[in-house]
């Protein structure tokens, strides 16, 4: 990925806005490393993402500090998406070797309004001095693969009822916010996006969260989704269970 929506650029802390990546470094090294990584900072508006390349010459890749982005890849008019937010790496392969010998179509859409720090080549000469972050940046990438698979895995449910609980609670492991009658996933989720989410069609989506909602599990609330009850006893082999922790104290 290597667009963004917006001339906008200033700089940013990335330890001092993350601070998981942060307690990489050794407590004595510490505030010496929040000081000394500096990076650009790109802020990208909801909508479509479009724009001029950001150049990373020799770098990581775009760290998400905040925001919620969909990944989409098509086929022939058929899209598979992936749902991405704070503490992800991406990293566009322009210029690598193609992967698949298929026609694949790629866009972004941005739901809500992102910024991301460009770990470009300055960066990379920074982080020498600190290279404990290069291990957790590189677990931040193998974290978004596994998330990727937990995804497929749900998407092989073969009731799109199920696909959509399942998802919805694998999100609520993320992004969910206990309160009194169940857990907010605060994501402006439509139909065509959880459609592509679960790999199915967008009516079977409507119809489906039409009877989770009958039977009182999943409904839409003003600011995202609201889930009641437990969650589906076949979550649990697809991983993911040490982010439930972060559900029940609160998130």
């Amino acid at each position: 990925m290597t667009r963004l929506g917006g001339p906008n650029a200033n700089v940013c802390y990335p330890l001092q806005e993350d601070p998981e990546l942060a307690e990489a470094i050794e407590p004595a090294r510490r505030e010496a490393a929040v000081d000394a990584l500096v990076t650009r900072q790109v802020t990208i508006p909801a909508g479509a993402w479009q724009g001029r390349p950001v150049p990373l010459d020799g770098g990581i890749g775009l760290l998400v500090l905040e925001g919620v982005l969909v990944h989409r890849v098509g086929i022939d008019e058929r899209y598979s998406a992936e749902l991405l937010g704070e503490g992800d790496v991406l990293r566009s392969l322009r210029g690598e070797p193609p992967t698949s010998t298929l026609t694949l179509t790629h866009n972004w859409v941005i739901l809500e309004p992102t910024r991301l720090a460009v770990l470009d080549e300055r960066f990379v000469r920074q982080l020498g001095a600190f290279p404990q972050l290069a291990g957790r940046l590189f677990t931040r990438s193998v974290l978004r693969t596994r998330q990727f698979a937990v995804n497929m895995a749900i998407v092989h449910q073969a009731r799109v009822d199920t696909r959509l609980h399942m998802l919805f609670w694998h999100l609520a492991g993320r992004w969910g916010r206990v309160r009194s009658d169940g857990v907010v996933i605060p994501l402006r989720l439509t139909h065509t996006t959880l459609a592509e989410l679960v790999a199915a069609r967008r009516p079977t989506v409507t119809s489906a969260l039409t009877d989770l909602a009958r039977r009182g599990v999943l409904r839409p609330v003003d600011n995202g989704w609201l889930l009641s009850g437990e969650p589906p006893s076949e979550i649990s082999p697809l991983g993911g269970e040490a982010r439930y922790e972060g559900v029940a104290e609160g998130g």
